[in-house]
């Protein structure tokens, strides 16, 4: 071979060389990243979205995804959590997404039984309406990606909500106020506690250990990320008209968020507004007992009764907010001296004897009481505010007794 054969060769080779490096830098497209089902390329991304009859919107929803993998230049996979009877599955199995059926109902069962079955670190979730453009996922897998939050979620409310996208209840009242619900019982500090677009690490879903199936599942995740002091951060995103018809039951959907913000928090439920209608009761009888003038008025009898049943339904209240702690697991267990004391501290004994003392010194006074007005040939007697006082303190007393018993039993 010449001289200028072998170096037409290595030219030749050179080039081809250059080429293949061109070719394997270039920017992958969306359908290049987008792991299939039975592949064995590992994906960082997985976008998990649950659907019931999406077939409007599922396609839009699937290359919007795409869109954001190519931004990306990572590998994902899309998991399609579906129970439709349309041709959502067929579409979105058409597109690339691996489709996978829950085997129970509910909006958190379909996300709970697709995060299970992710391969992904990070996990997004979202609708598959098109409310969500998931073209915006970018930004928060980089929150999650780079250590900054364990969770980041688009926030509708300080971004852009467009015309016809959610209802104007839903918009300034319902949102605003169940995210108020939120931060103040579980300390979120989020601005939209309810937006359903959220990317976290699969360290953070297992830390959470989420339980519930129902449309309360989105509450779920942020009390539980709350109380086990996740850091979340929000971006401003924007939200667009949905495609297909609703399956949102404002009032009935609002209601279960409400209930289970409350029943997982006794403290907020029980313990607050009991120890609050027994204290202001408790003011009220002594008040009223020793004739404390009040703005130039004194409290009579009947303010005596009616802080007496204040007394006794408070104490009530707050004793359930101890048997909550005791024998439930909520989310955010009741923190107050109180309930601390009795669900914590008192022993069986040590409640049985306080109670008893109380229940002993309102029955030696009515003893008495009783004596007088059957040695005056029973007689009708004025209603005194101190006949009132010892009742208080007879029926507190039995209160007591049996709530302590009570305790005692749950806590074994």
């Amino acid at each position: 071979m010449s001289l200028q054969e072998s170096d037409e060769v290595v030219l030749d080779r050179s080039t081809a060389s250059t080429e293949t490096e061109t070719e394997t830098s270039r920017p992958l497209s969306g359908d290049e990243l987008l792991v299939r089902e039975g592949s064995e390329q590992q994906p960082t991304l997985s976008v998990v979205m649950p659907t019931l009859n999406e077939e409007e919107g599922i396609g839009e929803c699937i290359r919007r995804i795409k869109n954001a993998l190519e931004e990306l230049q990572i590998y994902g996979e899309i998991v399609v959590s579906d129970s439709s009877t349309d041709e959502t599955p067929e579409i979105a199995r058409k597109l690339g997404a691996r489709v996978i059926t829950p085997d129970g109902k509910g909006y958190g069962y379909a996300y709970l039984y697709a995060f299970e079955r992710v391969r992904g670190d990070i996990i997004a979730m979202g609708d598959a309406d098109t409310t969500y453009d998931f073209e915006e996922l970018p930004k928060l897998f980089e929150l999650v990606e780079s250590g900054d939050a364990d969770m980041a979620m688009g926030s509708r409310l300080n971004g852009k909500i467009l015309p016809g996208s959610m209802p104007k209840l839903h918009q300034y009242v319902g949102n605003p106020f169940l995210t108020w619900f939120l931060n103040a019982f579980y300390g979120a500090g989020v601005s939209d506690a309810h937006s359903g677009m959220r990317v976290f690490t699969r360290e953070a879903y297992e830390t959470m250990d989420l339980e519930t199936t129902g449309m309360e599942f989105a509450s779920e995740m942020i009390m539980k990320a709350g109380e086990k002091d996740l850091v979340i951060k929000e971006l401003p995103i924007t939200y667009h008209p949905r495609k297909g018809e609703a399956e949102l039951e404002s009032f009935k959907d609002g209601w279960r968020h409400v209930r289970f913000m409350l029943v997982n928090a006794p403290g907020y439920l029980f313990s607050a507004p009991g120890l609050v209608l027994a204290v202001a009761g408790a003011v009220v009888m002594l008040v009223a007992g020793f004739g404390v003038p009040v703005a130039g008025q004194t409290f009579g009898i009947n303010s005596m009764i009616a802080g007496s049943l204040f007394t006794l339904v408070g104490t009530q209240v707050a004793c359930f907010g101890a048997f909550a702690t005791v024998a439930g697991e909520p989310i955010r267990k009741a923190g107050d001296p109180v309930t601390n004391l009795l669900a914590n501290h008192i022993t069986l004994e040590h409640g049985a004897t306080a109670g008893l003392v109380v229940f002993a010194a309102g029955a030696v006074y009515m003893s008495f009481v009783a004596i007088q007005w059957a040695s005056n040939g029973f007689a009708a007697a004025p209603v005194a505010k101190a006949n009132v006082a010892a009742l208080t303190a007879i029926v507190l007393g039995i209160q007591l007794v049996f709530t302590s018993f009570f305790l005692s039993l749950i806590a074994e």
